[in-house]
């Protein structure tokens, strides 16, 4: 298997140094890429790292995830336009522990093997270097010259580079040295906005007498208006299903937009390209199927999540989007409902409202589900309410007791997919 060359077929390779291909397929490599730890958990945008460790150690070779619990005190300028917050050692530790669970989904730690995955904390050689030493031992290596040169540099020099963020591309490159030197790791890969860093680290390894390495950067992924890929309205895309439900991550491959759905399908699907290029062309023929975002949402949900995780997805969107039934929706217990309900408006009322029947009408305007009694009339009137997914057919309609999903809850729906979750207390 060339994997440079399906790389390449899936535009996934930007920079790459002379040798890399060649590199990988004379023999079993040892390649890594950085993790930066800090969050406990990884997100979307950190599918691509993963999946290409993923991709390297199924094409025979050994994958080395390296978490920056030193550098993450730190922090990479690359791609900031300001620097951040640092953060303390206890926490970059909770969060590496956090990746390293995340990465056993993904990647085979089996010793037994000849190609195990292996993780690596960049603090475990760093806690102990004095500066002094390192210095001596590394800075007089690469000059300062060198170093302004690189695009992270030059982005940052207008508005302000502390020496610490300066720094940072020395560090990622001792850790190159670092792994070459210890492990015989040959290969690092990463984001195009890495080149700059990586080469550091190959530089420091030509000077300092270490073997032939080699290393590429894959295109950024970004949405189609040029903005980070991986977040939505509410912010970060997570793999930790504490953090973004398999509901709400189902949904995030669901709805991309066709263009988008195209280039993520070849980016991170397993399926072989031309699979995936017939899916594509399918999906060109009748885009209103989705049958691409549909294929993709199935087998990535599946990948971080697992096949239960995707049957329910698939049940919770067929209740809010499909043709289901207030059986459907009572079968859902209470955390699994306000999973489904995330993002969706909310209304409270008194729960002792329901004790003599609370008219429909009044409850939607003075709940400011609709704006007046005359609008939620005519809407009833015109059969636009349903009630936990059951129409509401006439206008002397009451909510009951009876009605509450896990004594809480009503899904008032108005047309085809506006909600609104009522919550009685």
């Amino acid at each position: 298997m060339n994997l440079i060359a399906e790389l390449q077929e899936r535009k996934l390779v930007q920079d790459i140094t002379p040798g890399a291909e060649e590199q990988l397929n004379k023999e079993m490599t040892s390649g890594y890429i950085g993790f930066d730890p800090t969050a406990d958990s990884l997100h979307v945008g950190s599918l691509l790292p993963i999946t290409l460790l993923m991709r390297l150690q199924r094409a025979g070779h050994k994958p080395y995830a390296l978490v920056g619990g030193a550098t993450g005190m730190i922090g990479d300028p690359s791609g900031k336009s300001a620097e951040r917050n640092l953060l303390d050692a206890g926490t970059i530790q909770r969060n590496c522990d956090g990746i390293r669970k995340q990465l056993e989904k993904f990647l085979d730690f089996d010793e037994s093997k000849p190609n195990a995955a292996v993780m690596v904390n960049n603090y475990d050689w760093f806690k102990d270097y004095h500066f002094l030493d390192f210095i001596r031992e590394v800075g007089k290596h690469i000059t300062i010259n060198y170093m302004l040169a690189k695009d992270s540099v030059q982005k940052r020099l207008e508005t302000g580079l502390s020496f610490t963020e300066f720094t940072y591309q020395l560090i990622q490159g001792y850790d190159f040295y670092y792994l070459n030197n210890t492990y015989d790791v040959k290969l690092q890969m990463g984001g195009a906005d890495q080149w700059g860093n990586i080469l550091t680290g190959t530089e420091l390894i030509r000077r300092k007498g270490g073997s032939e390495v080699a290393a590429f950067t894959s295109p950024l992924i970004t949405k189609a208006d040029g903005s980070k890929f991986g977040k939505s309205e509410g912010g970060n895309i997570w793999l930790d299903p504490e953090r973004t439900s398999p509901y709400q991550f189902y949904q995030f491959w669901l709805k991309l937009p066709d263009a988008e759905a195209e280039k993520m399908a070849l980016v991170f699907s397993f399926k072989p390209i031309e699979e995936i290029k017939t899916l594509i062309a399918e999906h060109q023929a009748a885009p209103h199927l989705r049958k691409l975002q549909k294929a993709l949402a199935e087998e990535l949900t599946i990948m971080v999540h697992s096949a239960e995780d995707l049957a329910f997805a698939q049940r919770a969107s067929d209740i809010l989007f499909g043709q289901s039934t207030v059986d459907a929706l009572r079968s859902l217990n209470e955390k699994q409902l306000l999973e489904v309900m995330e993002g969706v408006p909310q209304v409270t009322a008194i729960k002792d409202i329901l004790n003599e029947g609370a008219d429909i009408i009044s409850f939607l305007a003075e709940h400011g589900v609709l704006p007046s009694k005359g609008e939620a009339r005519k809407l009833i009137q015109n059969g636009g309410i349903s009630i936990n997914k059951e129409k509401v057919t006439a206008t002397d309609f009451a909510l009951k007791h009876e009605h509450l999903l896990n004594e809480r809850y009503v899904l008032i729906q108005k047309g085809k997919s506006n909600y609104t979750l009522a919550i009685f207390n």
